[in-house]
C-alpha cells in the first residue's frame, strides 16, 4: 500500500488517521494503522484490547490470543492496541464487552455502521480540540 494513501484516510473525529500500534504492529496492511486502502479492509477500530474482549472474541470464533506467525500475528494480550474488524467490535459491544478505543486512530469508515456518540463512550484518547467531544 502506498504510504500517501494512509495520509488521505481520516479518523472518526475528522483529523488525520493516527497510528494505532507498533508493538505489535497492527493493521490489515501491517502498517500500524487502521487503514482501508483499495482492498476496503474492515479493520477499522483501534481497540485497546481487554481480557474480557479477548475472551469474548475467542468464544465466538475469533481467536486473537493464539499467535499465527505465518500471517505475522503475534497473539494479543490485554493492553495491546490492535485494529479490529468493525463487525467484531460491534459484536462485543452488543454483548456488553466492548474494548476501549482510540478515536484518533479509528478509521472514519467505522461511522458507516456506528454512531460517533457510541464510539465516544469507549474513547481512551483525548483529542487536542475538546470541542469535538460535545
Amino acid at each position: 500500500m502506498n504510504t500517501d494513501d494512509v495520509h488521505q484516510e481520516r479518523n472518526v473525529l475528522g483529523g488525520e488517521l493516527e497510528p494505532c500500534g507498533w508493538d505489535p504492529v497492527t493493521g490489515f496492511y501491517r502498517d500500524a494503522s487502521c487503514t482501508c486502502g483499495p482492498a476496503v479492509a474492515r479493520h477499522l477500530v483501534c481497540a485497546v484490547v481487554t481480557a474480557d474482549f479477548l475472551a469474548h472474541q475467542r468464544s465466538v470464533g475469533n481467536d486473537l490470543i493464539t499467535p499465527v506467525p505465518e500471517f505475522g500475528f503475534p497473539g494479543l494480550r490485554p493492553g495491546d492496541r490492535w485494529c479490529v474488524v468493525l463487525d467484531r467490535w460491534l459484536q462485543s459491544y452488543e454483548a456488553g464487552l466492548a474494548s476501549p478505543i482510540v478515536l484518533a486512530a479509528t478509521n472514519e469508515r467505522a461511522l458507516d455502521l456506528v454512531e460517533l456518540d457510541v464510539l465516544r463512550r469507549f474513547a481512551v484518547d483525548v483529542p487536542d480540540d475538546l470541542s469535538v467531544l460535545g
